[in-house]
């Protein structure tokens, strides 16, 4: 498994790959390669989600470890994806990010998009899927202990984690609609989106109340049993 061992070099990528090289890769993608080649932007997310993720740790041995825990909850987004209209892939990854850290989460959600997507549909809205719910693992962990110590304040995360995963996908909306990205455009899919926004904050906001507890008391015991 790949280490990075220089603490600058580390930093640099928590920075680069999420906030800027994701995002261009996805943009760029959307607006100048052809549909088809949407699995090429797929893939490259997925490599710099993994690189991300070597940058959260030091040791070889305690990446391996993590990387299995992300492993098996990743596993369960992408059966909690068959839920009929309540889906608690992002309630799993804020709570992976916030026991595991951001890049942990970011990879969760990322591989859940992608990897759920090979039976619910690939297509060029799937980088766009990997990007936010990669990003509501990458703000929860950034946002760790508050949210692990107020319930509450972790609830209203989950409601606007909703909110930001139509920010993200209604970016999609208008480049495949237009081509190109207009404002009255994006705002008139926020504004149409309204009920599935309501309904996916609910979904965060129900899933967190019930597993919040009983899946991190159990990522707590995991990480001091194996030294995660």
């Amino acid at each position: 498994m790949l280490v990075i061992e220089n603490k600058s070099l580390r930093n640099a990528v928590r920075i680069a790959v999420p906030f800027v090289i994701i995002p261009t890769l996805i943009i760029f993608g959307a607006t100048v390669f052809e549909e088809r080649r949407y699995l090429i932007v797929s893939t490259g997310v997925a490599l710099f989600a993994l690189l991300l993720f070597a940058a959260g740790y030091e040791k070889k041995p305690t990446g391996s470890r993590r990387m299995i825990i992300v492993a098996v909850m990743t596993a369960l987004c992408i059966t909690g994806r068959f839920i009929p209209f309540f889906k608690p892939v992002t309630a799993l990854t804020v709570i992976t990010a916030i026991y595991l850290g951001g890049e942990a989460g970011f990879l969760v959600g990322a591989m859940s998009a992608l990897l759920s997507n090979f039976y619910f549909g690939q297509g060029p809205w799937t980088p766009f899927q990997m990007l936010a719910w990669g990003m509501t693992g990458l703000i929860a962990g950034i946002l760790a202990k508050p949210l692990k110590r107020y319930k509450w304040l972790l609830l209203v995360y989950g409601v606007l984690a909703g909110v930001l995963y139509s920010l993200v996908m209604d970016v999609w909306t208008v480049i495949w609609y237009d081509g190109s990205f207009r404002t009255e455009l994006y705002l008139s899919a926020l504004v149409t989106a309204i009920p599935h926004t309501v309904m996916y904050s609910v979904s965060n906001f129900i899933f967190l109340w019930f597993t919040a507890k009983p899946f991190g008391e159990k990522l707590e015991r995991v990480k001091i049993k194996y030294g995660v």
